[in-house]
């Protein structure tokens, strides 16, 4: 061997074992990363990183040299390949872990959990490992399941030398200590927040659902929910018959901040909003689309039309008008036009006729 690395007879004849077994060993590691894979797609979770990895001979060799006598056989070394999932949130490392013990067999004996180990430098070893086969047989392998930031801290600890050769003084371990422990609370807390958050979208979703908007923040996840329920499609269509035009659906969330802007608190007063001002709407565009052959209507105008109904009704006027093109179109000097021809057909309108 090179590298000065010096094998004993018992080393070499595991190390030739290996070499003979390295095309199953490519081949078993592609496999297992295959199967992963599709499972987690098909379960829906979403992970920052998922490899694979064939040990090198170099590697190997070095293993064997320490500790080559308490193998018997190439087959007692678990970890020539290895998988490691890398998620975002420490409760998908378990979502990881029941999909692993479906798809393939665990060997318990030799798995570990070193979360539970509590220790309180070992936050970037906190890793969920379990020794894995094949369904269809074959080597065993190593899968180790953690979070990013625990999978950060373990490149930290390795790149500063922490777990090296190097005696490290007490008051940089306390410091090593401290950080590990602050990180492991903020992994804990991200999960905790997101589960949260969860629960709370889940209840959000039920108010809108059943109907009880006034006690539902108006905010952009809120705002997305509640155009599920399709609140400008009666206006839409009442403003498409003029010409029998066809409707075609745009993002309505450029909108939210002219709502918001209005004053507007919640979707109970989004729903007041429309129907205050639904018949205004119509009528203006009746004004603008009475006069032309337009076929094709964005899935928008009933909002657009709305909005500049409550700034005329509120004396918003040439810059009321002006900001809401600004903030759907993007500023541009053609807005104050549109602006000016709006107060000018809006002008003989019913309802600006009683506002006077």
């Amino acid at each position: 061997m090179g590298n000065n690395v010096i094998l004993d007879a018992h080393g070499e004849a595991l190390l030739q074992q290996y070499r003979e077994l390295l095309p199953t060993l490519n081949q078993l590691a592609k496999q297992a990363y295959d199967l992963l894979s599709q499972a987690l797609r098909e379960q829906g979770i979403y992970v920052t990183a998922i490899e694979y990895r064939v040990k090198k001979e170099k590697s190997l060799a070095g293993k064997l040299e320490l500790k080559g006598a308490k193998y018997k056989t190439i087959d007692d070394i678990t970890d020539l390949v290895g998988l490691r999932v890398i998620t975002f949130y420490t409760d998908e490392v378990d979502k990881v872990a029941a999909i692993a013990k479906r798809i393939f067999d665990i060997d318990w004996q030799e798995s570990v959990d070193k979360r539970k180990l509590h220790q309180l430098d070992a936050f970037g070893y906190n890793s969920l490992h379990y020794i894995c086969r094949l369904r269809s047989g074959g080597p065993r392998f190593e899968l180790q399941m953690r979070t990013a930031l625990q999978h950060v801290w373990s490149t930290i600890e390795h790149d500063t030398g922490y777990k090296g050769d190097v005696k490290i003084p007490s008051e940089y371990l306390r410091q090593f200590s401290r950080l590990a422990g602050m990180l492991e609370l903020v992994d804990d807390e991200f999960s905790r927040l997101r589960l949260v958050l969860t629960d709370y979208r889940r209840q959000i979703q039920s108010l809108v659902k059943n109907g009880q908007l006034d006690d539902v923040p108006l905010s952009a996840d809120t705002f997305r929910s509640y155009l599920d329920l399709h609140p400008f499609d009666r206006l839409n269509k009442r403003i498409a018959a003029v010409n029998q035009a066809e409707i075609y659906p745009v993002s309505m969330m450029p909108f939210l901040p002219v709502l918001e802007s209005f004053g507007l608190e919640t979707l109970g007063d989004v729903q007041h909003f429309i129907d205050d001002n639904s018949d205004d709407a119509h009528q203006l565009a009746l004004s603008q689309l009475a006069i032309t052959d337009l076929d094709i209507l964005s899935s928008s105008a009933a909002l657009q039309y709305l909005c500049l109904v409550f700034v005329l009704k509120h004396d918003g006027g040439h810059e009321g008008l002006k900001s809401i093109y600004d903030t759907i179109n993007g500023k541009s000097d053609a807005n104050g036009m549109l602006a000016d021809m709006m107060l000018e057909q809006a002008a003989t309108l019913p309802f600006m006729q009683v506002k006077k």
